[in-house]
């Protein structure tokens, strides 16, 4: 079983078996701030701070039956006491959390979360139920705002969903295109139907144009620069050349929204197609902007 979700059962065994689904995500949340490598990362969502991954686990634990959701709450079926498991330190702290929050509310320590960390409020729907002025002012304060018009580049290899929609978000961008001829991936959150819906979710428009993208057969066997290189040379004399239509859809989404990104998979820009389509998309636009990769 994945240690990450012995963190779960741990804590629905510290919580005498039981925890609302808001407060666990709470929870693991300042769990995870305390740890010096996240299991769970976090975005910030119509209830604060929310890890897609953490819901999926649960969701895969309840098909085996080792927890059971009813009623807006996760309790436990597995028998085994999970925190004997876990190292020290992680005990320490689920321990440290059970003592300060075992009789907090749910909204309660949704209002402590979105005081403390106020990036996880941004989106939320009940902040202002919660928050007097002034914290609700402390929120505003974290949105990402920009009026700047870039086009943005992001690889999703190495990295979380949600630390890949965060990136998003602090960039203040309006609309993702997915430029992979197929937008399937065995990684959690990055296949179309799961990224567009995240996306949707957090208020992002996503675009998929896999006539821009590069078969999968021609990706093999890149083992060096050199190989990549000259797979982008035909990607620039063939699809670049010919694909004018969804280019112009690139643009057209840059001069109405201002803040776009693509997207594929490869961490390293000069290893991915991306990067010779944005340098397109800028010879191709008389309109001038920053092209930003991150």
């Amino acid at each position: 079983m994945y240690y990450r979700r012995k963190i779960l059962l741990a804590f629905l065994d510290a919580f005498g078996g039981k925890i609302d689904r808001l407060k666990l995500q709470k929870l693991l949340l300042l769990f995870s701030l305390q740890r010096t490598e996240n299991l769970y990362s976090f975005v910030p969502y119509k209830y604060g701070c929310y890890s897609f991954q953490a819901n999926a686990d649960l969701s895969t634990m309840q098909k085996y039956r080792q927890v059971i959701e009813e009623n807006k709450t996760w309790r436990k079926l597995d028998k085994t006491d999970y925190r004997n498991e876990l190292t020290q330190s992680d005990r320490n702290i689920i321990a440290s959390l059970f003592a300060q929050f075992q009789y907090t509310a749910p909204l309660a320590i949704t209002k402590y979360t979105y005081i403390n960390y106020p990036y996880y409020a941004i989106k939320s729907a009940i902040a202002h139920k919660l928050l007097n002025k002034e914290e609700q002012n402390k929120v505003k304060q974290t949105i990402p705002i920009s009026n700047e018009t870039a086009l943005f580049t992001i690889g999703y290899e190495g990295i979380s969903v949600e630390d890949y929609l965060n990136k998003l978000i602090k960039n203040d961008i309006k609309v993702l295109c997915d430029v992979r001829r197929n937008a399937i991936s065995m990684k959690y959150g990055f296949s179309k139907n799961q990224l567009s819906g995240f996306c949707l979710s957090l208020g992002i428009k996503y675009i998929h144009l896999p006539s821009l993208g590069i078969e999968s057969e021609k990706r093999k066997k890149l083992n060096t620069q050199d190989d990549y290189n000259s797979l982008f040379v035909e990607y620039k004399h063939l699809t670049l050349t010919n694909n004018l239509t969804d280019q112009q859809k690139i643009i057209d989404l840059l001069n109405v929204e201002s803040r776009v990104a693509i997207t594929c998979f490869e961490a390293n820009i000069h290893q991915c197609h991306r990067f010779h389509l944005a340098e397109s998309l800028q010879k191709f636009n008389k309109r001038e902007y920053k092209i930003i990769h991150i």
